[in-house]
Parts: structure tokens; sequence; C-alpha cells
């Protein structure tokens, strides 16, 4: 179960953080964790690969079997490593991993791993140089399908905790530390969310550690503070019962293909702004600091738009690029349809339209009324005698972790450490099912992941940099003892 923030005075905080870290803040632990890896980099190593090498695509019903034998040999792995309890959790779908090691003290914070073990379709003449399921390194590259989406990052924990427990001399991890890692996320983690509220009292944690993302760049190591939600809808126009010509009923009766058009015209203002009453209502505004943390990245737009395949940025007024794709709300139209499309003309007025939409939305932003506000807006908008259907789909929240939470303090502490610079922070423009885990366990998540953008998730020839992945392994190994040091004024 999910502890409170113990209220202990100062001397017994301070008695008990050196306990729970020993001295892995110290030059000497950082010595003994390095040397530790590097005693176990090949086996590491050689057991990825061996995971690498399970094609566990969700998206495939004919890989339904690899699901489930990457499930089962990561619960095999997390055994292992220590772990007294790992468990593979049915779902609807594709199983989960569940694994949980407690720290043996009574007033340490108990903190949830999240990620996923399937991956994305691969194959050779998708553009592949090697086999996606044969892991190869080349040069400080591994190349295979998961390497960097995620099984890399997932993997790298569990040397990271024997790490750990090495440099500090413990038996048990500083946190009640526990694993769940699911086998749907490629699929868009459609039974995520009921897996988590019927296992609520097993994941319950005081804070969860996302290891599904990425890093600016090699040179500048960065830690995700918050992702943006996501909403859908589709919206279906009708008009006449039937398509009728359009010389004589043209001009007389509503078209809902022009009705579509409208809709999609008015959705933003002049300030590319989305238009849709209470659209910005109980937004988190950016802060000066995190506006001038943004400024600080070394971005270059030139390169991000041919990135894009884009000729100029556009949005919101008054925000700059990177503000728009990582802390602002959007509207977007995703698809738009009506009447006749094939070749030549059909003089006609369509008896139907259609519209596909999706909101990304910011911390402060509740899916439902959002769903509401467009709801009302879609049909305050529509010309009498156009009727309309609106279909949502499953919302996902967004999340947001405040840059001066000492639990995100200490992961960009224990990426620090292991980086040896400081670590700058951004945020994800996408959506994931890490709001999920905030929304039903209350409890704040952090992201921490060293995957680069030349990493090519789901791309062929997917890779990540070994020696990242290493930092990944390192920063592990500090973050317990960091988080149990610091705990008491976590909030």
């Amino acid at each position: 179960m999910s502890k409170p923030v113990p209220s202990a005075d100062s001397a017994v905080n301070a008695d008990r953080a050196v306990r729970a870290a020993g001295d892995v803040n110290g030059a000497g632990a950082v010595g003994a964790v390095r040397a530790y890896i590097d005693d176990h980099r090949a086996a590491f190593l050689d057991d990825l690969a061996e995971w690498l090498r399970i094609p566990s695509v969700s998206a495939q019903p004919d890989h339904a079997a690899d699901v489930r034998r990457s499930a089962d040999w990561l619960a095999g792995r997390l055994l292992e490593t220590g772990f007294p309890t790992a468990e593979v959790w049915e779902t609807a779908g594709a199983p989960a991993v569940f694994a949980e090691w407690p720290s043996g003290d009574p007033d340490a914070p108990t903190v949830l791993v999240y990620g996923h073990h399937d991956v994305q379709p691969a194959a050779l003449e998708d553009g592949w140089d090697t086999d996606p399921f044969e892991p190869v390194v080349r040069g400080n590259r591994l190349y295979a399908r998961g390497a960097a989406d995620d099984k890399g990052q997932v993997f790298f924990h569990t040397l990271g905790v024997r790490a750990h427990l090495a440099a500090t001399g413990r038996t048990a991890p500083a946190v009640n530390l526990k694993l769940l890692i699911e086998g749907e996320e490629e699929s868009g983690s459609p039974n995520f969310r009921a897996l988590v509220e019927q296992r609520r009292e097993r994941v319950a944690a005081d804070a969860v550690i996302v290891s599904d993302t990425g890093m600016w760049s090699k040179d500048t190591p960065t830690v995700c503070t918050g992702m943006r939600g996501l909403a859908e809808c589709e919206i279906e126009l009708f008009g006449p019962d039937q398509d009728i010509h359009s010389g004589s009923f043209g001009g007389a009766v509503p078209n809902p293909a022009t009705a579509a058009a409208r809709l999609v015209a008015a959705l933003h203002d002049e300030h590319a702004r989305v238009a849709v009453p209470g659209f910005y209502e109980g937004i988190v505004e950016l802060t000066e600091r995190e506006r001038q943390l943004f400024a600080e990245l070394p971005f270059d737009e030139a390169e991000w738009l041919r990135t894009a395949k884009s000729h100029a940025p556009y949005g919101e007024a008054g925000h700059t690029t990177l503000e728009r794709i990582w802390a602002r709300p959007t509207a977007e139209v995703n698809g738009i349809g009506g009447g006749y499309q094939g070749a030549g003309g059909k003089t006609i007025i369509p008896s139907s339209a259609l519209l596909k939409l999706s909101f990304r939305l910011v911390a402060g932003q509740d899916p439902d009324r959002v769903e509401k506000a467009v709801r009302a807006w879609v049909a305050e908008q529509l010309p009498a005698g156009i009727r309309h259907t609106i279909t949502f789909s499953g919302a996902t929240r967004p999340c947001l972790t405040p840059l001066d939470h000492p639990a995100l303090q200490s992961v960009a502490r224990a990426m620090g450490r292991a980086f040896e610079q400081d670590i700058r922070f951004t945020r994800e423009g996408g959506s994931g099912p890490a709001a999920d885990l905030q929304d039903v366990l209350g409890a704040p998540v952090l992201f921490l992941g060293i995957s680069i953008p030349s990493d090519g998730w789901h791309a062929p020839n997917e890779k990540v940099e070994l020696d990242l992945l290493l930092k990944g392994v390192e920063t592990s190994a500090y973050l317990w003892g960091d988080l149990a040091s610091h705990w008491d004024g976590a909030h």
C-alpha cells in the first residue's frame, strides 16, 4: 500500500537517510556503481539480446504467443535479479508483468516503475539492414526492434538495482520497488487502465517512474516533466436523406459538406487559438522559469521543420514552437470528407459528411469537460436541417510534475550524477498511459529515459546507444537511495 509522507523529526530523518542511501552520494559509491556495471556489462547485454529476440508484437495476432513468451521471460529474469515476487498478470488482451521488492524499512516510500514489453511490427523488407529480431552491435550501438522502445529502457533497471545494492551494501532496495510492465502499449493500451483499477492495491505507490521516453540529445541529457492528454471524436453530419441534384435543390437546402467546412473554419480564431468556449478552462500555464528553461535548449527550428516535413512554423500566437508542442492544448482536423470523390464532376448535394478531430490536452484540462464543451459548440454551429452525431473514444489525461517536486529533483540528481553534468527539463507533446497511473493512484509521475531522437522508435533500424543505456543503469542505481533520502520533503 502507498504510505503517507512520514513526519519524524529532523534527527531521525537524517539518520534514516544515511541508512537508506548508504554512501551512494559519495565518490566512493559512484566508483563502486560504475565498477559493478562494468563487471556485469557483458552478461547484461547478452540477457537483453535474448529478450529482444522474442518478437512480442502486440498488434499482430500471430504474435500473441510471442507476447506471452516475452512476459514469461521477463518475470523469470526479475526473479533471478532478486525480486521476491514476479508475476504475469492476465488482461483481456496481452499479459503484463508485475514485480515487487520490499525495502524492509517501514518508512521507505513505494516507487512503481512503468514500461512495456511489447514492440512495434518489424520485418526485413521494411528497410532494415539486418533481421529486426536478431540483435546486432555495430560500433557502440545495439540494433533491434525494442532496443530503445522499450525493452532496453525497462531492462536497465535490473542491473541498476543490483548495482544499487552492491554500492550500498544493502540486501534490499532503499525504496519499496515495484515494476508494472504492460504488453499492449504499442496497441494503444486498451486494457491498461482497467488492470490498474483492478489491481490498485498491489500497484499502489507514492511515485511512478516511467521509463518509456527519451532525452533531448546525447549531449543534452534531460528529464521529461509531463505529457499531454488526448481526446478524439468523430462527427457525422447528415442533410438530405440521399444525394440530390444540385441544380434542382442547391441553394435552397443545407449542404452537410459545407457545414463540415464551416465547422473546421470556426475551430480556431485568427490567433490560432481553439475557439470552443471553455476549452482553456483550468489549464496550468507555463511559469516564467519553465519558459526560460525551454528557451535555453539548443533548438534548431529549421532542422525541426525538416524533420516535420513541413515548410513553416504555425500555431497559437504568443508561444514558441516548443511551448506549442509541449505545453499548449491543440485541436487538429485529422480527416474531413463528404460527397463525391471520384474522377470528373457529379453535381450533387451530398447526404452526409464526416470530420475526425483530436484534441491534445495539458495539465488542468479535464477530458470530460472538454467533451461537453465540444458537443455544445458543434450543436451551436450547425444550421437547421443538418443533423449530427458525435462519438468520442476513450480519453487520455495529461500529466505534469512541478519542477520543484522533491521526487523530480531526485531523478534529476541521479541522472546528473551519472552524466556528470546539469540536467535540463523538457516535456512530451504526445500522450501515453502514464496519466492513467497518476489518475488512478494519485501519485506523481516522473520520467526516466535515455533514448535519443535518432534511435528510430517505430522505424527501421531501431537502435540504442550503449553508453547511454549504461548511463540509464547508473541513474537507476543512484535513484533509489536518493528518493529514500529526500522523501520526507516529498508531497
